[in-house]
């Protein structure tokens, strides 16, 4: 004999199980409805166990999701015919999540028919298939990667990075927070395709080993032109003329720039931050600029595992707190947990930053006189230390 506890064990099995859960969430083949045999008392336990089939019955009496199948049986050692429980019937997807009797089957099956509403049927199976790329993302994020996985063609980029496809109503950062999202909903629109050739060649779009950043003289004369395209490979090759360099996420705050003598900047690195573990960089005054959010202070952590030494500018506390009304909502964090080279402000302000329900504020929008001073007494703070150290070796 089989206890509602028994056959829910076996359910949330069947739950976890990737074909049972698309077959019968998606209505195909004949897996609906569920017929769980639960087992039916023999004589022996009617003579020996009778309080525990009484039990048993009872049990199965309060049962109220699905349909508990009865049938009367007949024992030697019963004057009348006894109704006992015989197989407990499932009919739809909602019962069966309820009946797992687990607030996080319950859950994921409220979030799969929020998502099923929302995005087009095409992405269904994949959607309940591969729950590990959906589960820790919020609905909205999943519907609009479902909505661009469905509006965009191959070759939409005409060469450019993927952060400069704004046509599909995203920012900056969707293609990087979802790309394996992406790259699955376009394999199950285009036959594998996107795999096959990998994202950035399907869509047309820069590579990373092609990534090419902006580098802006912040006074004048320091390079043969006031802008330059340079890969970041070559920056780790070479050397930028200058005493100071400044690292800027989004190519697009370059107006906002003051002159700084003896400054270079480089703008629009995003996640391509590998060269500045370059030789030439070490001895080097550099700061970071970058988004206040999650993702720009894990760009500002992988920045100084390669430079301990690099400054932050504009991205503290005090910064967002200014500027709170200029702040929208973090689709998705970069992680729940603060990466590893963020200082003690710096990681308070991601703990910040993920409670906030606007925990995003974007580089372009800070006023550009508070830009421009930060960069001055930031240039001018590291010109004074450098002549103090060269003074200390004379």
């Amino acid at each position: 004999m089989k206890s509602p506890a028994d056959l829910q064990l076996r359910l949330r099995r069947q739950w976890n199980n990737a074909d049972l859960r698309t077959s019968r969430l998606l209505g195909e083949g004949v897996e609906l409805p569920i017929e769980l045999s639960i087992g039916l008392p023999t004589p022996t336990d009617l003579l020996s166990r009778l309080e525990q089939v009484k039990q048993h019955v009872e049990q199965w009496r309060k049962v109220r999701i699905g349909e508990v199948v009865w049938t009367d049986r007949s024992y030697r050692s019963a004057s009348e015919s006894i109704r006992v429980p015989r197989c407990w019937r499932i009919h739809e997807p909602s019962q069966w999540s309820a009946a797992c009797n687990d607030v996080e089957i319950t859950n994921e099956f409220n979030r799969l028919t929020e998502l099923f509403a929302t995005c087009d049927p095409v992405f269904h199976e994949v959607i309940a298939r591969r729950r590990s790329l959906t589960c820790n993302r919020a609905v909205e994020e999943v519907a609009q990667a479902c909505r661009v996985a469905m509006n965009i063609q191959p070759g939409d980029a005409d060469g450019r990075p993927l952060r400069l496809l704004s046509e599909f109503g995203t920012d900056t950062k969707f293609f990087e927070r979802n790309r394996s999202l992406l790259l699955t909903l376009l394999d199950q629109r285009f036959d594998g395709e996107a795999s096959r050739l990998g994202l950035e060649s399907f869509l047309d779009a820069a590579t990373e080993g092609e990534h090419w950043l902006l580098v802006h003289e912040l006074e004048r004369g320091l390079l043969p032109f006031p802008q330059l395209r340079v890969r970041g490979s070559d920056l780790f090759s070479r050397s930028l003329p200058g005493r100071h360099l400044l690292i800027i996420e989004n190519e697009n705050c370059h107006h906002l720039l003051p002159e700084v003598r003896g400054a270079v900047a480089v703008l629009g690195s995003g996640f391509n931050v590998g060269w500045t573990s370059a030789p030439w960089l070490v001895d080097r005054p550099v700061a970071y600029w970058g988004d206040i959010d999650t993702w720009g202070l894990r760009i500002l952590s992988d920045v100084r595992r390669a430079l301990p030494h690099v400054q932050s500018l504009l991205m503290d506390r005090g910064t967002f707190e200014h500027n709170i009304d200029k702040a929208v909502a973090e689709p998705t964090p970069a992680s729940l947990t603060p990466p590893e080279f963020l200082n003690s402000p710096e990681t308070l302000l991601y703990l910040r930053l993920l409670e906030s329900q606007r925990g995003r504020l974007e580089q372009e929008f800070i006023d550009a006189r508070t830009v421009q001073q930060a960069i001055l007494d930031w240039a001018t703070q590291a010109a004074t230390e450098h002549f103090a150290e060269h003074r200390q070796f004379d």
